[in-house]
C-alpha cells in the first residue's frame, strides 16, 4: 500500500490514534526502512537478536526500581537502527521492544514467570 499525502492527512484526522505528523511520517518510513533492513540483512530477527548475542539476556532485578530503561545494548541497538533510517527508536523505545519480544527477560526475582 502507497501512502500518498491524501491517506496521509486521513490518518492525522483520525481521532483514534496518534495524530503527530513526525510520527505518523515516521511509521511509513519505519515501514520502508524495514524492508530494507530485510533484503540488506535477511532477517529483521536476525538482526535485532546479534545485539543480545543471539540469546534472552535473563536479568534478575530484586525489585521493578531495579529494571533499567535502556541499557548498553539497547543504545546500540537504537543507533543500529537509527543508521539504518528508522526514526522514532530511541534506547528507551529500544529496551522495551527487547522486553517486549524476549530479547531480554527482567521479571524480578521470586516472580512466578521468571524462568530459573
Amino acid at each position: 500500500m502507497r501512502y500518498t499525502p491524501a491517506k496521509l492527512a486521513k490518518l492525522l484526522a483520525d481521532p483514534g490514534i496518534i495524530r503527530h505528523k513526525g510520527k505518523i511520517e515516521a511509521s511509513v518510513g519505519n515501514a520502508r526502512a524495514y524492508l530494507d533492513l530485510v533484503e540488506r540483512e535477511g532477517s529483521f530477527a536476525k538482526f535485532v537478536w546479534s545485539f543480545v548475542g543471539g540469546k534472552p539476556r535473563r536479568n534478575r532485578p530484586r525489585t521493578l526500581k531495579d529494571v533499567p530503561a535502556k541499557t548498553p545494548e539497547s543504545d546500540a541497538l537504537s543507533k543500529a537502527l537509527a543508521k539504518q533510517g528508522f526514526k522514532f527508536v530511541g534506547s528507551t523505545i529500544c529496551y522495551a521492544f527487547m522486553q517486549a519480544s524476549g530479547m531480554v527477560d527482567d521479571h524480578v526475582a521470586g516472580c512466578h514467570c521468571a524462568r530459573e
